[in-house]
């Protein structure tokens, strides 16, 4: 299974090393040829205002909005998360969301980088007990729609879930030292 990693900015590195650990190929996307032939694509934790401005230069939004849509499996965490949304809070006023996913976050809702916390989470299907959610300037999701699948929440507001093929984690799974979401994210794609 080959899985694209956005690697405009953030933590792609690290999501990479999670899904070779794990038997998947890991593709580093940053041009839209990159694309063709991937089965899924992680969208990782970074700046949001700095990936949304990649994704113009790079000539990715429009490709991969579309791919996206068309029901390529993706899971997008943090910043990922507010690229992915339908409403950006708090974001610059020409940062422009691609809508895949109908909640509504608040950009550093849970701090700036000095508040960052990590946070043991009951997550809906995956044994094993809590997992370690790291919260680096997180978003918080205030809005969730009614096709979105809520599977873990910290202190009452969504921090992982899911809108079709498209999962999302407020947090960063990939620096949690715990491959249980991503092996969860790959067997959902198999």
């Amino acid at each position: 299974m080959k899985v694209g990693v956005l690697a405009l900015q953030g933590a792609f590195r690290e999501h990479a090393e999670a899904l070779t650990a794990l038997g998947a190929d890991a593709a580093l996307v940053k041009r839209p040829e990159h694309l063709a032939g991937i089965d899924a694509i992680i969208l990782p934790g970074g700046e949001s205002t700095t990936i949304d401005k990649l994704l113009d230069s790079s000539e990715l939004r429009s490709p991969l909005t579309q791919q996206l849509r068309d029901g390529l499996p993706a899971f997008a965490t943090c910043a990922g998360l507010i690229v992915c949304a339908s409403e950006i809070i708090d974001g610059r006023p020409d940062q422009l969301p691609m809508q895949i996913l109908d909640v509504t976050v608040r950009r550093n809702g849970y701090g700036r980088q000095r508040e960052s916390f990590e946070v043991p989470l009951d997550v809906e299907g995956v044994g094993g007990g809590p997992f370690p959610g790291v919260f680096i300037r997180a978003p918080v999701v205030e809005r969730a729609g009614p096709a979105v699948e809520v599977v873990a929440e910290h202190h009452g507001a969504p921090v992982l879930g899911r809108q079709g093929a498209v999962w999302f984690a407020s947090f960063h799974p990939e620096l949690a030292n715990d491959l249980r979401l991503h092996q969860l994210f790959l067997s959902e794609v198999r």
